[in-house]
């Protein structure tokens, strides 16, 4: 038994972190001579959190690794898909379909969910913020406030979402990266001295390390920057303001007056790097103000969770679906041009975009067949380059502050 308040893979696969009705479902199919029945389900969202007009679908490899070795085929839109919640002519956009016999998947539809919905909705939040950063440098610094043993999901949701780095050791070696970071009030406070803390870095820490001085602890940040600036000179390659929203005040003219203060003196190449409370409605008014870079945390680890659902619509080739969902396998179709998705009963022939007449290709990929996993799962950079390329046709709504 883990020491830890965590389910081991084990546990996972085999079903154990189910609810408790589907392995009740598993004994009454069994009982009634039904556990093979053959059925297709799929998953959809019904609605965004917070209003988002779309989300970033996430997580498919730790699909893909819970559907290994169990008999069914799992098609999915590929991982980085951004999406909205209904297609052109007002349908669910499926983006997940299982097929195969019921009794050997209903317990692991829990999980499966789980893995979508928490990794989506981190990777959808960090999209958003990636979008309102342009090409400034985002971190993510948010895994203090989550479970320790997700830290490496968390990371790489954030990663592949835009973010251009990560602060934990494991969240950096599940992306194949260097993590990223400066140093913690701890460090000045146990040397009781601002600037013996930034030479003890500079002089210890590998060189290849920029040297980005930490400067709200004790005193007025533009006098911090200056006294980091003398110190460290051309080495100092930036100041990071931690400052709490209670100490803060206007966080943009904060950043207006340490940016001013180094530019008079010589260090234009210092860049301000600002870090607490951030989210992609607070980040706008500090690029302007000039911050280059971002650590953004909690707003990102703890980022609402999609509400992913999945429902039969097929059962032994019949249609088959609940209230409110629509029977029957469907295709989904991805327009080349406008990247809006239409769905359509399968076996259909292509269609045209509804909205700007554009070309469309079949969007659903076979990721799994009979348990074996069939698809060369992309690796973070290629899933983080697919979203930042879709991101320029999505917009965000702003108006009105989460």
């Amino acid at each position: 038994m883990s020491i830890f308040h965590i389910a081991s893979d084990k546990k996972i696969k085999s079903g154990k972190t189910t609810d408790v009705y589907f392995a009740r479902t598993e004994e009454i199919l069994e009982a009634e001579g039904k556990y093979d029945i053959n059925v297709i389900a799929e998953v959809t969202s019904g609605s965004l959190p917070d209003d988002w007009l779309w989300g970033v679908l996430s997580g498919i490899d730790e699909v893909a690794a819970l559907f290994e070795d169990v008999p069914v085929n799992v098609w999915t839109l590929p991982e980085g898909t951004i999406f909205r919640p209904y297609d052109l002519d007002g349908v669910r956009v499926p983006l997940l379909v299982i097929e195969g016999p019921y009794g050997e998947f209903s317990s692991l539809e829990t999980p499966m969910l789980g893995l979508l919905c928490h990794s989506s909705g981190v990777t959808t939040k960090s999209a958003r913020v990636r979008k309102v950063a342009g090409d400034k440098n985002i971190l993510a610094f948010g895994i203090r406030r989550m479970h320790p043993a997700l830290a490496p999901m968390l990371d790489r949701a954030a990663y592949v979402g835009g973010f251009d780095g990560v602060s934990s050791v494991a969240g950096a070696e599940e992306i194949g990266k260097e993590p990223m970071g400066t140093m913690p009030h701890a460090l000045i406070i146990v040397f009781r001295d601002q600037v013996e803390a930034w030479k003890a870095f500079d002089n210890h820490i590998s060189k290849d390390i920029p040297r980005i001085a930490l400067i709200d602890t004790y005193s007025d940040e533009k006098e911090e920057a200056i006294k980091a600036a003398e110190a460290l000179k051309d080495k100092l390659d930036g100041v990071r303001l931690d400052t709490p929203s209670s100490r803060r005040g206007d966080f943009a003219k904060l950043v207006r007056e340490v940016r001013w203060e180094l530019d008079i003196r010589g260090f234009e190449h210092v860049d301000i790097v600002v870090s607490g409370g951030l989210d992609e409605y607070s980040i706008p008014p500090l690029i302007d103000a000039g911050a280059e870079s971002f650590g953004v945390g909690t707003s990102v680890t703890n980022a609402p969770v999609m509400d992913l659902a999945m429902d039969i619509v097929e059962i032994d080739g019949e249609f088959a679906a609940k209230r409110g969902k629509l029977g029957g396998r469907k295709e989904v179709w991805r327009c080349m041009d406008c990247l809006g998705n239409i769905v359509t009963v399968a076996d259909v022939e292509k269609p045209k975009c509804s909205e700007c007449g554009g070309e469309t290709e079949s969007a659903l990929e076979l990721l799994v067949e009979d348990g074996e996993i069939v698809k060369d799962l992309p690796s973070p950079d290629e899933v983080r380059g697919r979203v930042i390329d879709q991101l320029k046709n999505f917009e965000l709504d702003l108006s009105d502050a989460s």
